[in-house]
Order: C-alpha cells, then structure tokens, then sequence
C-alpha cells in the first residue's frame, strides 16, 4: 500500500519479508476464526516451521541463522499485518533465544541442547514468570512458585503462572521460583513432558485472544537438577533488546489497520459523494495522521534496533531508548487503529470486521512490558542523575 515503507535493506531482509509477507497473506484468511473462537493458531505455527522462522535468532553455531534484532524486528512487523497474536506469540520463542546468546546466560550444553532441538525437531520454547499476586516480573514481586533441593539433587517445584502464551503448543516452559530456605529466585527450564506439568484453560480476554495465554500449573513436579538455568543477581538492568518484538507486533497490526481505511477510503462512494470519500479534506487528515504517527514510530523502532545490532558495546547505554520506542510504537498503534475506525466508520464495529480485531488486539501493548508509567518514571531518572552518579 502507497506511503508505508519497507525497511528491509539487505537481501537477507528483503527475504524475509517477502517470506513472511506471503504468510501474513495466509494467516490474515484464517484471523478471525482464531480470534472469535479462541482457538491457538496451529495451522499458523507449522507454516512458520516449514518457512524455517523458529530458528531465525540462534548463533549460526548452533545450527540456526544468526538474524540480528532488525531482521528480527521485519519478522514480527510482517507477520502481525496477518495475525496479531501469532506474531506476538512467535516473538516470544525467537526472543527467549536471542536474549540467551545475547548474554550467555544459559548452561553451554543447557543453549547447546534446546537449539538442536528446536533447529531439528521444531520445538517451541516460552516463559511463564507472571503470578496472580505478584504480577510481571518487571515490578520486582517475588515469585510464589516454590523450588526445594532434593537429597538426590533433583527439584521439587510447585506454583501457578499465569499469562502464559503459546500455553497449548509449548514443549518448554521457563518459570522463575523462589528457592526454598533462601532469598533467591531461580530461572528453570521444565520439559512438557515432566510429570506434574498441566495448563488449565483460563485465557478468556477481548484483546490477542488466539495467544492461549492460559495458566500453567507445577503441582510436585520433579525437576532434574540441571533444570536449574541460574540464580537471578541483583545487578543494574541489562538493555532487553528483544523485547522490541513487541512493539514491532503492534506496529504491524497498526499497519493492517491503516491499510484497511486506505483501502475502503479509496473504494467508498456514498451517493451524497460526487466521489469517493478518500478525496473528503476530514478522511485525508485521518489518513496523514496515521502515516505521520506510523513513519515517527517505526523509525524511532528501527533505529534502535539498528544501534543494537551494529554497536553491541553501546547497547548498556540504550536501556531507556528501548523502553521509549516501545511505550511510541504501542501508543502510536492506538491511535492509528483509532483513526482507521474513523475514517471505516460504524461498519467497523462489526464483529465480523477486521478493524474490531485490530482495536482489541492492541490495547494489549499496554500491559506488555515494559509499562508505560515505568518508562516515564526510568526516563525522568536518566535526566536527574545523568552525570552526577
């Protein structure tokens, strides 16, 4: 669609996007079945497997394709024009991986492991740290779930985790617990297949519905002792660069949005009309206003994200740019689905129409992390102590 840029620069990321385009195309037919039932996307998920996504951010050493956060980023942009909530979903996965590379934080032969498994047999990975009465990890509560060493060096672990996306699909699940005796918190890898292991069904929201974002239940589950990834430190925070996979899903659902009023916009000729309503003054100012808020978002987003890639000792100095981009874009892509809706007008609301889909689904960026009032308050603190710590 005219005005919307294509950020892909080289081959690599032209490849992608044209592969991931193609999918977006397929997933976009499928979205509203998903969403309206609640169903996890399956047939969606092994497209992306036979695309060859699930290892597009494993080091080339260990078998995958070494794509940077900008490669990354086009991924997660493209295929949420089609489906929202596979993209976040898919951004979970490749994420967990990169941000494991990225500062080596795993077991050597723990990393070693889940990457052959996930280059050869397609394995999906996820975290579940959130808790009902602690909330995100990102506000500091300390984990309910319980971890007690064994005589025998096995863990016994039991706790509840809720928001757990991909929860129907997942073979590994990455759950922080609380190490039983002690003031510490641990970071565990537990196989699907562990005994003590269940999801219970509880995912019911209006916005990213087919995430299967259900809760996931640790009843006495023997853990081996190598389950253990590592105890948390306390230390400054370290930039988390993968999570732009957020943003970049939202911008993409904002994207489609934007399209879709282009598109009726360009076609709708109401009889009280001598033309079509694109050439309406108050429609094209909607119109200018999603592209501006659009172009200022995604540049901010891509240029991080390029800082990240090429500049790895600058990234430290990029905690607070990071957060930024997020709390723009997901703003940004409010508003934008806003303005669609707008310009589309009552037909929007339809329940069988996109657009409904488009302003529920990202109103999640607003609880994804990190939040916004955490953001305003990490930026007001770089200013006041900038030079003086």
């Amino acid at each position: 669609m005219n005005g919307i840029r294509n950020f892909a620069q080289t081959k690599r990321q032209k490849d992608i996007v044209r592969k991931a385009g193609i999918l977006a195309t397929e997933f976009s037919v499928r979205a509203a079945h998903y969403d309206q039932n609640a169903l996890f996307p399956f047939e969606n998920f092994e497209a992306l497997k036979e695309a060859g996504f699930l290892d597009l951010t494993i080091p080339e050493k260990y078998g995958g394709q070494g794509a940077g956060l900008y490669d990354f980023l086009l991924l997660q942009e493209t295929i949420a024009q089609g489906d929202g909530p596979t993209a976040l979903s898919l951004g979970w996965h490749l994420g967990i991986m990169m941000n494991a590379s990225t500062y080596s934080s795993w077991p050597e032969d723990t990393y070693k492991e889940i990457c052959r498994e996930i280059v050869q047999n397609k394995k999906l990975i996820n975290s579940a740290h959130s808790e009902a009465k602690t909330g995100s990890p990102a506000r500091g509560g300390k984990p309910g779930t319980l971890a007690k060493k064994l005589p025998d060096g096995d863990w016994l672990i039991n706790g509840r985790k809720n928001f757990t996306s991909l929860a129907p699909a997942l073979d590994y699940f990455i759950i922080s617990a609380t190490i039983d005796g002690t003031e510490d918190v641990g970071e565990f890898l537990l196989a699907r297949e562990l005994i003590g292991i269940s999801i219970e069904e509880t995912w019911n929201t209006m916005s990213m519905r087919a995430t299967r974002s259900d809760d996931l239940l640790i009843t006495d589950c023997l853990a081996p002792d190598r389950s253990l990834l590592y105890i948390k430190k306390k230390q400054a925070p370290r930039p988390q660069g993968w999570l732009l996979h957020i943003p970049a899903c939202y911008l993409g659902i904002a994207i489609a949005a934007r399209n879709e009023a282009v598109s009726f916009a360009d076609t709708y000729h109401p009889n009280s009309l001598p033309h079509p309503i694109r050439e309406v003054p108050k429609v094209r100012e909607r119109v200018a206003k999603m592209d501006l808020e659009l172009t200022s978002a995604r540049h901010l987003l891509y240029s991080v994200a390029r800082i990240w890639d090429e500049y790895p000792e600058k990234r430290q100095e990029l905690v607070g740019e990071l957060a930024a981009a997020k709390l723009v874009a997901t703003n940004s892509a409010i508003a934008v689905v806003d303005e669609a809706m707008r310009v589309v007008g009552a037909q929007s609301l339809h329940a069988e129409h996109s657009l409904q889909r488009h302003y529920r689904d990202v109103r999640a960026g607003l609880h994804n992390p990190p939040a916004d009032e955490l953001t305003i308050e990490m930026l007001a603190k770089q200013a006041f102590h900038k030079g003086t710590d």
